[in-house]
């Protein structure tokens, strides 16, 4: 009876391997698609966000967020960088997104080398990760073989994760993209780098609630603040997204969430709902908890977020030119 039984696992594994197979081949990225085809892409892709960044650190931040946005809207498919009346581009939350001459420059320069053979969704994968590197993140291999997007639609950037929203409410955008509450903590900390205007975190500051600012603001921050975005004031001016470390890629943007120094309403509120706040307090390296290397896991979320509706084999094209379609 063992042996009958241990023969039907086996035949049914045998069943099931190749259906394992297919599932991860079908995602159609991996590390080295170019390797024969574009030996060099990396390395132009690396050395030209270098270039920009040695003029520019603000730069790393945009190619990061860009990444993050294009992913979230039709899949990682370059669709954020096509030009047009109401591309995604126009869209409200995509209107503040910088870099786009960082991945034309790429571009340019690859279809120097290899015309018609890297993607443009692809250079945006690379060079956010280059960004990560740059501003004293750690690497991760970055598998590729996507393939650009023809369609680019203002409204189709409504869904993206908002200032505003509620843990729940982020939790389900991410969920219905394939990533857990764990990647969402994770790749919000991804605000490690960068700034915010104040446009999107001034509400928090006055007449927030009947007595005055966000009661979950440590109140000695809520007058540094008051300072920087005065009531009327100036709404474009930016105010680093993780305060006192905003150009180095770092687990101080938690410590800021712990403290009641979190800039915007949607990353504070990961340390005032408990399903977040565990992911928070274990980044943090928090005592009785089993700790979790931001580095570590914010390249394997990255990995998971970047296969995000990726269209490969004859989906999609190769733009010649990243704002155009072919």
């Amino acid at each position: 009876m063992e042996m009958n039984c241990f023969n039907h696992r086996v035949f049914l594994l045998t069943l099931l391997l190749p259906i394992v197979v297919i599932l991860v081949e079908g995602q159609g990225t991996r590390v080295g698609f170019y390797s024969t085809s574009c030996p060099k892409v990396e390395s132009i892709v690396s050395s030209t966000v270098q270039s920009h960044f040695k003029s520019d650190p603000t730069i790393a931040p945009g190619l990061l967020r860009m990444h993050f946005h294009d992913c979230f809207v039709q899949g990682c498919d370059g669709s954020i960088l096509i030009d047009g009346p109401n591309a995604e581009k126009t869209a409200p939350p995509n209107q503040l997104l910088r870099g786009y001459e960082v991945i034309d420059d790429s571009k340019t320069q690859l279809e120097s080398v290899c015309p018609g053979v890297v993607s443009c969704a692809d250079i945006l994968a690379l060079a956010a990760r280059d960004s990560v590197v740059l501003t004293s993140g750690a690497s991760w291999a970055v598998p590729t073989g996507r393939r650009d997007g023809t369609v680019s639609q203002s409204s189709d950037a409504n869904n993206l994760p908002g200032f505003r929203d509620t843990v729940n409410v982020q939790k389900q955008k991410f969920a219905d993209k394939g990533l857990n509450t764990q990647d969402l903590v994770t790749l919000v900390g991804g605000h490690t780098i960068g700034t915010a205007a104040c446009q999107f975190f001034s509400h928090r500051l006055y007449n927030f609630t009947s007595t005055g600012a966000d009661p979950s603001i440590n109140p000695a921050f809520v007058s540094q603040l008051q300072a920087l975005c005065p009531q009327n004031g100036d709404g474009s001016r930016r105010i680093g997204l993780d305060n006192g470390s905003a150009n180095k890629f770092d687990t101080s943007f938690f410590a800021n969430l712990r403290d009641g120094k979190g800039i915007l309403e949607s990353d504070q509120r990961l340390w005032t709902d408990n399903s977040t706040k565990t992911f928070v307090q274990r980044f943090l390296g928090v005592r009785g908890l089993l700790g979790l290397t931001f580095n570590v896991e914010f390249g394997k979320s990255m990995v998971k977020m970047s296969n995000i509706g990726v269209k490969t084999g004859t989906a999609g094209e190769i733009r010649k030119v990243c704002s155009k379609v072919n």
